[in-house]
């Protein structure tokens, strides 16, 4: 049975199911919306609106710079669409630095509840060496790019962050790239990079985070 979090109303004290946040999934970089798929329904399972769960789509050949402008705009159409007053962001991978552009230069820490990274290389990864372009460029350890995102505050603002990371991930290296000061940094089973979005077990954390 859906368990939706839940408010005692003025008048009697009785409950009532309150509507969550949306949640906007980014993906990581050659990907796209579709592999939240598994994640997305076990949140519709839970009771989340069908609505409220956008997979989202960019293009990322493009830098994360440019990717977070258009995060911008697509956060500011669920929030006019649902008529919510933030979202929750649930990132794999390079979606981690994208977003975490929006919450730091674009105020988008006003707009977000919660965010997390599933194997962010939030401090750059080695296997980006061996791919071109961008935003190839900026998840290098010591990438100008990564370098002022993790300036000052890593975890600015409001919003309540965390962070998962598999000790048998053989793309995010070196693996604590991933944890964030500030965060509440998790480790893992021994999963690939790409399973921690169809893994039960995280999903039910992310899911009380989220909360």
């Amino acid at each position: 049975m859906p368990l939706l979090p839940a408010t005692a109303s003025a008048a009697g004290g009785r409950h009532e199911a309150v509507r969550p946040d949306p949640v906007v999934f980014v993906h990581g970089w050659n990907s796209d919306g579709s592999t939240w798929r598994t994640m997305a329904e076990r949140f519709r399972a839970d009771g989340w609106p069908t609505g409220h769960l956008v997979q989202w789509t960019y293009d990322a050949t493009r830098s994360n710079a440019t990717t977070a402008a258009r995060l911008a705009e697509e956060i500011e159409r669920v929030l006019d669409r649902t008529g919510a007053a933030r979202v929750d962001v649930v990132t794999h991978s390079m979606g981690a630095l994208s977003s975490r552009h929006y919450l730091k230069n674009l105020d988008g820490t006003a707009k977000v509840d919660a965010w997390v990274s599933l194997a962010g290389p939030n401090h750059g990864t080695d296997a980006a060496r061996w791919c071109a372009g961008a935003p190839c460029t900026e998840m290098r350890p010591g990438s100008d790019f990564l370098s002022a995102l993790n300036s000052g505050d890593e975890t600015p603002g409001s919003p309540r962050y965390a962070t998962w990371r598999s000790p048998c991930d053989m793309v995010i290296s070196p693996g604590d790239s991933v944890a964030l000061d500030g965060a509440a940094n998790n480790t893992t089973a021994c999963l690939g990079h790409s399973d921690l979005q169809a893994d039960q077990t995280i999903y039910e954390e992310v899911k009380k985070h989220l909360r």
